[in-house]
């Protein structure tokens, strides 16, 4: 870029050379008025103008440009590090997920300045939840205000790329701050959609302050004062902005959505609000309907027949969904209309309660708010327009307001905007394949197009289409381009007819300045026929209808009239002119319609054209220097017609379409009427005149005239006596090959007055070598040359010429005399009169020179060629004279030439033969051919291969005999109907053919036609099948030497006769060259592509029908891989389209030799370990398995593969060398057709020294016998050192292959679960959702543990009590409510000695439900006993309250929190803790469950993990299924070795999948039936008499016992058939159940392992030994099985733990109140250390409600926990517990497995968990009032389900249980005594138990 602050690499320009006077970064394209600029940031999404300046904004990048697109200034807003789900200023301590991140551009606005003041630019990015900054517009490099720790109030624009956001400026009074100078308010209106991450509460429609931002105000912040659309449902209402306009005090939103109240399909919606309006009063929404376009893709406001009206783009949405299809439509809607529609949405709402006269439903209310329509007086809607805090809101219509397509397009339409030109509508607009169209918008509402510009081609154009200031050019802004497109193109026609032929509603013709121009631009536009506009068909140019005369003689000079229609008016002092040609104007004279103008003088006028007659010359009608009208005037030459017609100049002259006459003595034609010295004239106009032109009209010999012979030709004249006063003689003149011959004529007159004339004798030759020639002949007298007849000639001819035998001589016609003459020297073709000797009457016998094919079949129906000569000279002379090997064989008649060739079909011989071919032409000996043709019987014998595909492409060979029968154009052959096209040349054996392609599959005979002779093998067929298909190919990558097997699976693969991989490559240099002339790519690349582009190939070997290999070809790293595909015979098979991605060549692998400092030394290697091999990028592009290693002769056994090390096991004893050069064997790898050679290996000798004879000599056997001892014992100890380093080694190998598996696995089983959770996924967030009623979840949370909670009991009293009863418990409610009363039972019952823990929490749950109607008071009671519980522990130890739950008020804690998170847990923790347990229970389910210990193979828990290494298969079940009457057959997957009631608990699992666990049936009320057959039902338990017992042990019967196969068939039928519901359910039959074995004592059952730890598992199910004996040496192995599941449900974990730790959405109210009445306290009490509140926090919420929920998942969902489900949930509560605490996490190896297990992320979680406290602690607080209508709400909402009177009456129990001390504390407090506190309560006992004694004592 030439703007000397952008660096060049921020801008990529492609630059054609541009006109000079156009600025350096405008490209001309190919429509030179289109000029363009390239810009960094695609996609490009926001286009501003002001004040002449362009402002685009895109992503990570701004840009600020001047009209006529120079960059002006250009900023990078991005990339920057970010997570949406992290709250900025972003900390990446604080938020793991942030990466460097893109800022899409949302938001690009002008705010105008305060008074005179300079305006700022608006931006809104897509980065830190969507934060705006202001910049100057002068220079938006400079910033005028940007945040730098935003507050969530700050948040404008969607965080999402995805999400809309639309905006408006407007200004409006400031009331209440004074507003500075101005006094006026700068507010933006934004509209954005919903976004899923992030804070989830920002309203659709917020206003947000811009200017004047007072003191403790933020800009762009959201103001409760500003207003804001109040939504009951955030995602429900996520509303798709297009727009957002001001008009006449209102602004308008438009955007789509899905229609919540009705049908529940995606509409598009206007909606209004005042600018004044600050609450948001006078919100009215209205649907917009337009023909089936539902989607609404841009908007533009703009004017309509002088009204405002508003343009949209609409498409045509995809089914019920919000995709656009590409069918869209321009829709119109009139302001006034969509007022008018509003208004009366807003009245009907006001005053009819919503309904219409008709009482249907007009309008409601909208958003899932609490208001409704109203009946107000019905003057409210002009009292108060823009509504008011009695008026509802928001209001919605329901009567759509319709409109009618203007303009349809078949390619969605995404931009538009509009100009009023001449009083007309035009709309422009933009479609997603970079086109911008014009449509004229018609009176009617219709709209015609008119014209496309291909602004940017496949790009889609954004929907901030902009004019410029003088409304000339439309700026178009791209993916990434910003385009300037002119309006119109009316200066670019020249004439007045291609300006009407343009038909743009902007151009007209401005007749008398000769220009195409727009209406205003033609001074005299207002009078008639002065514009012409170029839209109206009736109109045309004003043009010469008639022009007199219309031709004249250039040597003549006449008045010239042209006829003018529609000729504009003139004024008196105003006059036209007539130019002819390029000749000075001459004066015009106007009469009327009529204009005269002198022509030319004659010599004056150009000459006339060369070989031309005639010229026209333009007549043009001037005004000035302007053209308004041409005509056309021909200027003739009579003269120049006779010039060019010199054979025949009188009647050339006298016929000519010109005014023309002939003066035959002066030889002259011309346009007078009289000739020179009065000689005689020929007129045109006479009837006889051409016929008396004098002329030779006809020859008097013959006009074939023989070479070589002397000859007279006689010519006839006439009309020749005009020459008579001439005495010159006649002559004749003869042209051949260019010479004239004269001959003198003698002339005689004839009676009928015509001449002849006999010109002399003479012997014409010419050198030609052709049968005849064409020559010229003419008279001539003196000079004069006369006359002749057109066509008249001589024609000369040789009759030796290409006539070189006898029989094509005397084919020659009679009429030319030709003779074959036999006499000396040579015998030729001579004219009868010069053959000396007597001509031949008979020509020679034929000669046969060659005769084509020389065999036949017997059948004949060949063509057989014959050349030579004399073969007759006509066909007729050789019908019935062919004979080939004696059979007749009759000609061809087209094919025959004279003389030389013979064509015959060859007929039937009958049998084999052979012999000669004879001619016989005439009674001549016939000609005898040298050549002997044979009839043969060709034979077929065989056919290979004989199947193939229906797409053909087979080479078939057909081996027979004597099958070169004719020649090759004979042969075809036929697979049935279809053809088999030979391929290589016939011979006598083998024939080869291809196959072509067949319409179905099936069996065909082979045909082989040898002309008529058909062909075939006799039971041999081929047979079509099936096309071969490829379902997989893998894998996708391999490396330049190639060789890397692929493994292609498919269907009817053994088909293919030779399947061949291929590779298309390019060369690197012609890459290098397009990238060089990427101006010209489309050229380019066609050229380039032609003439470089190859292919290299492998051939695969087919293993199967279902199995092939193939290895990948060898490419060399300097090309460019363009595509890889398998061609199987006619069959293409592109890799990309197999699985969706291309097949990638990666450069060869890096191997290092073993001694990489000295290659040349052996490698020094002991024996027993691994050998360690280095390299870079191993496992790129190939796997170990794939990869082998030679060491010498033998294998070195590759055991582990990374991407930098190759780890083999040699053989223990040192290998031979394959080479004789080296006897140390050198160590070879080989990956495909890679071989690498890695140098020298040479093993370290272990053999022990041998004490020297010498040494023993004088030795005692003593001596001799300890040396020996002391060598075994050295020898053994090398040998077991050695053994266990050996051990050591493959342990090390043995862990590095654990860890590689590891990892795969979790990458398999996460991938596994994944795809099986996709079907969960859909389901959850409805009825898929199991989550329990309100009553059901808090029985099992107040009530853990309890069978029958109180809330399911009735109240037990006889029918006669129970009234007084009721009556005592209802005032006993009464005193409950009694604050006092309630503080002093409580602390009564607690400090009783008898009152247990249990008690406390059971009181608690009680009270919990006997007030469950009064939930504001039940909080208050809660704080004050909390109070008094601080009080207690700051005294002795702040961070040990609410650790546990020891006092009623914290399990009252406990249930509170439980009432208060339960729409957050339906809501928001629901779906992610059910997605987490499904996860689980899948996991655990793959793997074998211990039924007996609980202790599975899948599982986080080590004490619940099944270490042994049980082996086991998947199996799939077929359950038959009752649906309705039909019994259907469902497949589920199990395990051979679950139990039978383990697999009945999976059978339903999936039968009832999407169903509650409690609404299932129970397993134990069900048998397993196992169908074998008709008759085998076989029923199947977990104990009976076929139970395998083993001394003290008895197994559990499993599938795997009773043998039963993957596949069967099983049926649950019901144990007891008074179970109706079954019935319906599973397929019910007769059983034979086996006799149930009754368990014997003393035994004890186990199921995989016993608790011994000693398990006995039969044989052949052992592992091997060396498994077995690595399982023994490394005892925690299976440890790693933790890790697999850890990894495979990591991302479930963390959305359970993301979902309660989030404030992306507001943290429920009750959190945040509750945490702010902690602070509270630890402020009231002094407590500045931030770790004991945060304790405080933690046993509050984390640990009293989330621990509980997470470890009872079955507290708040319908599910089933089993014990290896509960072994799990408790370590991921321990994990959030553990995250909960303020202590450092510190691990060690002594550290329980569970707390290693996730030592790596609880910091990461930690983290989570300050930020959440942090969040809720930095919030405005003074949330009281907002929980008091919270807890208002639940109370109503969920009091109706509570069973109080129960509740009650087990109050009462303990109140009687410690009555005496109740009453005692009660009448001890002065307050109680005063409200007779204890006389109530003995009342409420009267009425319960009857103690009326008391009452009456007292």
């Amino acid at each position: 870029m030439l703007a000397s602050s952008i660096p060049p690499s921020l801008l990529l320009l492609f630059l054609l050379p541009p006109p000079p006077s156009h600025p350096a970064d405008v490209i001309v394209t190919s429509d030179p008025v289109v000029w363009w600029v390239e810009e960094h940031g695609a996609p490009l999404a926001h286009l501003v103008l002001e004040a002449g300046h362009l402002y685009v904004g895109g992503v990570d990048h701004l840009y600020q440009l001047t009209s006529d697109l120079e960059v002006m200034s250009h900023v990078r807003t991005g990339p920057h590090l970010d997570s949406p789900d992290c709250l900025p200023p972003i900390v990446p301590q604080e938020c793991p997920s942030a990466t460097p991140t893109h800022n899409h551009n949302k938001l690009l606005l002008v705010e105008a300045g305060q008074g005179a003041g300079p305006g700022s630019l608006i931006v809104c990015g897509s980065l830190f939840q969507g934060i705006c900054d202001k910049r100057r517009l002068s220079n938006i490099s400079e910033l005028l205000y940007q945040t730098s720790n935003p507050v969530d109030t700050q948040y404008v624009a969607a965080n999402d790329p995805r999400v809309s956001t639309v905006a408006v400026v407007i200004t409006t009074e400031n009331k209440q701050e004074g507003g500075g100078a101005s006094g006026v308010l700068h507010l933006m209106l934004v509209g954005r959609g919903y976004t899923s991450k992030g804070p989830g509460d920002i309203p659709p429609i917020t206003t947000r302050r811009l200017s004047p931002v007072p003191p403790l105000r933020r800009a762009f912040s959201q103001e409760e004062e500003l207003g804001k659309l109040v939504v009951g449902s955030y995602s429900e209402y996520n509303n798709h902005f297009v727009k957002a306009v001001a008009h006449n005090n209102h602004v308008y939103f438009l955007f789509s959505r899905r229609d919540m109240w009705h049908k529940k399909e995606y509409r598009t919606y206007a909606s209004r609000l005042c600018s004044s309006d600050r609450s948001f009063y006078s919100y009215v929404e209205v649907p917009l309907m337009c023909s089936g376009y539902n989607l609404a893709q841009g908007a533009g406001l703009g004017s309509h027949a002088g009204e405002p009206a508003l343009f949209i783009v609409m498409a045509a949405g995809q089914a019920s969904t919000p995709v656009a299809t590409n069918r869209s439509a321009l829709c119109v809607y009139g302001m006034a209309e969509l007022d008018a529609m509003l208004r009366r949405a807003q009245e009907v709402c006001y005053t009819e309660g919503g309904r219409g006269s008709g009482g249907q439903e007009e309008a409601y209310i909208e958003y899932a708010v609490s208001s409704k329509c109203l009946k107000l007086p019905k003057n409210s809607l002009s009292e108060y327009p823009c509504g008011g805090e009695h008026t509802p809101n928001p209001i919605a219509s329901t009567v759509p307001l319709q409109a009618t397509p203007t303009f349809t397009s078949t390619t969605q339409l995404t931009a538009v905007t509009t100009a009023t030109e001449a009083g007309h509508t035009i709309a422009f607009l933009g479609d997603g394949e970079g086109r911008l169209h014009k449509v004229l918008v018609r009176s009617d509402w219709s709209g015609d197009l008119y014209g496309s510009v291909s602004v940017d081609s496949g790009s889609v154009i954004r929907a901030d289409l902009l004019l410029d200031e003088n409304q000339q050019h439309v700026y178009v802004l791209t993916n990434r381009r910003l385009s300037k497109v002119p309006v119109s193109t009316c200066e670019r026609q020249t004439d007045c007819q291609s300006c009407l032929s343009v038909r743009d509603p902007y151009c007209g013709w401005c007749v008398l300045e000769g220009r195409c121009s727009r209406k205003h631009q033609c001074r005299r536009h207002m009078q008639p026929n002065h514009w012409l506009w170029s839209f109206e068909p009736t109109n045309q140019c004003v043009i010469v209808q008639s022009l007199r005369p219309a031709n004249q003689s250039k040597d003549e000079q006449t008045q010239v009239t042209l006829s003018v229609d529609q000729l504009p008016a003139l004024t008196e002092a105003e006059s036209l002119s007539c130019v002819f040609g390029l000749l000075p104007p001459q004066p015009a004279v106007i009469t009327a319609t009529t204009i005269t103008c002198q022509s030319p003088a004659p010599e004056l006028l150009p000459p006339m054209p060369t070989g031309s007659d005639h010229m026209i010359l333009p007549v043009s009608l001037m005004f000035g220097h302007v053209t308004i009208a041409t005509g056309n005037m021909t200027f003739y030459d009579c003269g120049a017609v006779s010039r060019l017609n010199q054979s025949s100049q009188c009647l050339a002259c006298l016929i000519s379409v010109w005014r023309c006459n002939w003066c035959p003595l002066d030889q002259l034609c011309t346009h007078n009427h009289s000739c020179a010295n009065q000689h005689i004239i020929l007129y045109q106009r006479e009837s006889s005149g051409p016929t008396s032109c004098p002329l030779v009209f006809a020859l008097q010999s013959s006009a074939l005239v023989p070479l070589g012979l002397t000859t007279t030709v006689a010519l006839r004249g006439r009309n020749l006596d005009v020459y008579t006063q001439d005495e010159a003689p006649y002559v004749c003149v003869v042209q051949i090959e260019g010479v004239q011959i004269n001959l003198p004529a003698a002339v005689e007159k004839q009676p009928d007055n015509t001449h002849t004339f006999t010109c002399s004798p003479h012997q014409f030759q010419y050198a030609v070598s052709q049968l005849q020639y064409s020559s010229d002949v003419y008279l001539r007298r003196g000079e004069r040359r006369i006359d002749v007849s057109p066509g008249l000639r001589l024609q000369l001819y040789d009759c030796s010429a290409g006539q070189s035998d006898c029989s094509q001589c005397r084919a020659v016609p009679e009429e030319y005399g030709c003779v074959w003459c036999s006499g000396s020297p040579i015998p030729s073709c001579v004219y009868n009169q010069s053959c000396t000797s007597v001509p031949a009457d008979t020509c020679p016998p034929p000669q046969i020179t060659q005769v084509r094919p020389v065999s036949g079949p017997l059948e004949g129906g060949i063509l057989v060629t014959i050349t030579g000569s004399n073969l007759g000279m006509r066909y007729q002379d050789v019908v019935g004279g062919v004979t080939v090997a004696g059979v007749q064989c009759p000609p061809q008649p087209e094919r025959y030439q004279i003389s030389t060739r013979v064509v015959c079909e060859l007929q039937s011989s009958g049998k084999q033969r052979e012999g000669p071919v004879l001619v016989t032409v005439g009674t001549t000996p016939p000609g005898k051919s040298q050549q002997i043709f044979t009839y043969q019987d060709p034979q077929l014998l065989d056919l290979v291969p004989d199947k193939g595909p229906v797409s053909g492409g087979t080479r078939l060979t057909i081996r027979g005999r004597q099958l070169l029968t004719g020649q090759r154009s004979d042969l075809s052959a036929f697979l049935g109907p279809q053809p088999c096209y030979i391929v290589e040349e016939v011979t006598d054996s083998e024939l080869v053919c291809q196959t072509g392609p067949s319409n179905q599959t099936k069996e065909v005979k082979l045909r082989v036609l040898f002309g008529k002779a058909e062909k075939t093998i006799t039971k041999v067929t081929f047979r079509y099948l099936d096309n071969p298909v490829i379902t997989d190919a893998s894998p996708a990558e391999s490396f330049y030497e190639g060789g890397r097997v692929i493994m292609v699976t498919g269907k009817n693969l053994g088909v293919v006769q030779q399947p061949i991989i291929s590779v298309w490559v390019e060369p690197l240099e012609v890459q290098r060259v397009k990238r060089r002339r990427r101006l010209a790519l489309l050229t380019a690349k066609q050229l380039v592509f032609n003439s470089t582009m190859r292919t290299v190939s492998e051939p695969c070997s087919v293993l199967s029908s279902s199995q092939m290999t193939c290895p990948t070809p060898k490419v060399t790293p300097e090309v460019k891989v363009k595509g890889v595909w398998f061609q199987l015979d006619n069959v293409r098979v592109h890799f990309e389209t197999i699985k969706g991605k291309s097949f990638t060549y990666y450069p060869n692998p890096e191997l290092f030799p073993l001694n990489r400092e000295a290659p040349d030394v052996p490698y020094r290697f002991k024996p027993g370990g691994v050998i360690a091999v280095e390299g870079l990028d191993l496992t790129r592009a190939i796997s170990r398995q794939e990869v082998t290693a030679r060491l010498g002769d033998q294998e070195c056994d590759v055991k582990t593969l990374d991407n930098t090390h190759l780890y083999c096991e040699p053989p223990e004893i040192q290998p031979m060398s394959v080479e004789d050069s080296n006897e140390l064997p050198s160590l070879q790898v080989f990956m495909g057709n890679l071989r690498v050679d890695l140098g020298l290996v040479q093993y370290d000798s272990d053999s022990v020294s041998v004490v020297p004879l010498a040494a023993q000599i004088g030795l005692g056997a003593g001596a001799a016998v300890i040396i020996l001892s002391v060598l075994v014992i050295i020898l053994m100890y090398r040998r077991k050192s050695k053994q266990a380093l050996r051990d050591y080694k493959k342990v090390l190998l043995q862990l590095e292959t654990l860890e590689i598996n590891v990892g795969d696995q979790c990458r398999k089983e996460f991938t596994d679960l994944m795809t099986e959770m996709m079907d969960l996924s859909s389901d959850v967030g409805g009825p898929g959702l199991p989550l329990l009623d309100y009553r059901t979840y808090a029985e099992r949370v107040f009530f853990p543990g309890q069978q029958v909670a109180p809330l399911s009991r009735q109240l037990d009293l006889p029918e006669s009590r129970r009234q007084t009863v009721e009556q005592g418990l209802q005032q006993l409610n009464n005193l409950l409510n009694n604050r006092l009363f309630l503080t002093r039972f409580i602390h009564t019952l607690e400090a009783q000695q008898g009152f247990s823990q249990r008690d406390r929490g059971y009181v608690a749950s009680l009270l919990t439900i006997a007030l469950h109607d009064k939930l504001e008071y039940f909080t208050e009671v809660m704080k004050s006993l909390l109070q008094d519980l601080v009080q207690q522990y700051v005294a002795k130890n702040p961070k040990l309250m609410l650790r546990r739950t020891e006092t009623v008020v914290e399990k009252m804690l406990t249930n509170w929190m439980s009432i208060c998170l339960y729409s957050f847990l339906k809501e928001v923790a629901g779906e992610p803790l059910f997605m987490l347990y499904r996860a689980i229970k899948y996991q655990v389910d793959k793997g074998p469950v211990d039924s007996v210990t609980g202790k599975a193979k899948r599982t986080l828990n080590d004490s619940h993990l099944l270490r042994e290494d049980i082996e086991y298969c998947s199996m799939t079940l077929m359950v038959l299924v009752k649906n309705g009457v039909e019994v259907q057959p469902c497949p589920v997957k199990v395990l051979d070795t679950d139990t039978i009631t383990q697999v009945k608990d999976k059978i339903l699992d999936q039968v009832y999948r999407g169903a509650p666990f409690t609404q299932r049936p129970a397993a134990d009320s069900l048998d397993l039936e196992w169908r074998s057959g008709q008759a085998g039902h076989l029923t199947l338990s977990d104990d009976d008499v076929t139970a395998v017992v083993q001394g003290r042990w008895k197994r559990v019967n499993t599938l795997q016992h009773y043998k039963v196969p993957d596949g069967a068939t099983v049926a649950l039928i019901p144990r007891s058939q008074s179970s109706g519901g079954v019935n319906q359910v599973f397929q019910t039959g007769e059983k034979t159940p086996m006799l149930e074995g009754e368990e014997e004592e003393g035994l004890r059952l186990w199921h995989l392992v016993k608790s011994s730890e000693d398990p006995e598992i039969p044989k052949h199910r052992k592992s091997s030994m060396r498994e077995r004996e690595r399982a023994k040496a490394i005892p925690e192995i299976y440890l790693t099985r933790l890790l697999s599941m850890k990894g495979t449900l990591q991302k479930f974990v963390d959305d359970v733990f993301v979902a309660i730790l989030s404030t992306k959405r507001p943290p429920p109210i009750a959190v945040r109140f509750f945490f702010d009445f902690l602070d509270d306290m630890a402020e009231k009490h002094g407590i500045d250390d931030p770790e004991t509140v945060h304790i405080w926090k933690t046993n509050s919420l984390p640990l009293r409600f989330w621990v509980n929920i997470l470890k009872n998942p079955q507290f708040v969902l319908d599910v089933q926990v089993t014990d290896s489900i509960d072994a799990i949930l408790s370590v991921i509560a321990q994990t959030f517990i553990d995250s909960c605490t303020t202590s450092e996490h510190k691990v060690g190896r002594d550290s329980p497995v569970n707390k290693l297990l996730y030592a790596r992320e609880i910091p990461r979680y930690k983290q989570l968990v300050e930020r959440y406290y942090s969040d809720i602690h930095s919030a405005a607080s003074g949330c009281y009032q907002e929980m008091n209508s919270t807890l208002t709400e639940l109370s109503g909402s969920f009091a109706s389900e509570m069973n109080s009177v129960v509740a009650l009456h087990e109050l009462y129990k303990y109140i009687n249980k410690y009555y005496d001390q109740i009453i005692m504390s009660l009448e001890e407090d002065a307050s109680g005594q005063k409200m007779q506190l204890a006389y109530r309560l003995q009342q409420v006992a009267a009425l319960v138990e009857n103690k009326t004694q008391e009452i009456l004592v007292l």
